[in-house]
């Protein structure tokens, strides 16, 4: 059985064009799947904690030698990425805001992104000393931008600290397999909008009907 990990880090819910793109993704997923599993966790509209000198001192002492205040203290670290591990497929729906991510999802990653559990150093490869931890896993990105041309070799790219960001982290976790559909322009033309809606919806069902994640 396949389990889904779907992430929504949108501050907006009704009005939130990534969130419409999740919403099809386990639509159509779970009418293709029969045996499905599939868990939420929404970031826009969660107090996500943000780490501090506590938290650091609990992640860099030995999980035998701490105290159950540091358990504690890393009780929603360990949660997130205990949800992260037992997903096969990781779908993060999110948008642009000011060119990078919203500062919930920042917060996310700080908490997940933990040595000798999504990630491993190895000190004598200098040049390449990250392993990641989250192996065999996929992750489907699915972004909303008020903008367009952020992809490769288009006018904005050097503006994109959103998607090449992302992957960038979820590589240094172990997972190299990132699928991206973006709506671009959610500020611009709304008749021209609705069609780049319809259009990245259309391939959020392409992609799982072509590629079936498996």
């Amino acid at each position: 059985m396949k389990k889904l990990l779907v992430i929504n880090a949108s501050a907006r819910t009704a009005h939130s064009y990534s969130r419409s793109l999740t919403e099809v993704f386990v639509n159509h997923w779970s009418q293709r799947h029969t045996n499905i599993a599939i868990a939420h966790r929404d970031l826009g509209n969660e107090s996500i904690a943000h780490i501090n000198e506590e938290w650091i001192t609990a992640g860099f002492t030995p999980p035998a030698d701490r105290t159950l205040e540091q358990q504690v203290i890393l009780g929603t670290s360990d949660a997130y990425i205990n949800e992260l591990r037992d997903a096969d497929v990781i779908v993060l729906g999110t948008p642009m805001y000011n060119w990078s991510i919203p500062s919930t999802l920042k917060a996310y990653i700080d908490q997940v992104l933990r040595l000798n559990e999504t990630f491993s150093v190895n000190f004598r490869n200098p040049t390449n000393p990250y392993i990641g931890l989250l192996q065999n896993k996929k992750v489907v990105m699915l972004v909303a931008r008020g903008g367009g041309g952020y992809e490769p070799d288009q006018a904005n790219e050097h503006l994109n600290y959103q998607t090449t960001y992302l992957k960038t982290i979820f590589k240094m976790m172990g997972i190299e397999q990132v699928h991206v559909i973006s709506i671009d322009g959610t500020s611009l033309d709304k008749e021209i909008l609705k069609g780049t809606v319809a259009q990245a919806h259309q391939q959020v069902k392409n992609l799982i009907e072509g590629i079936e994640l498996s």
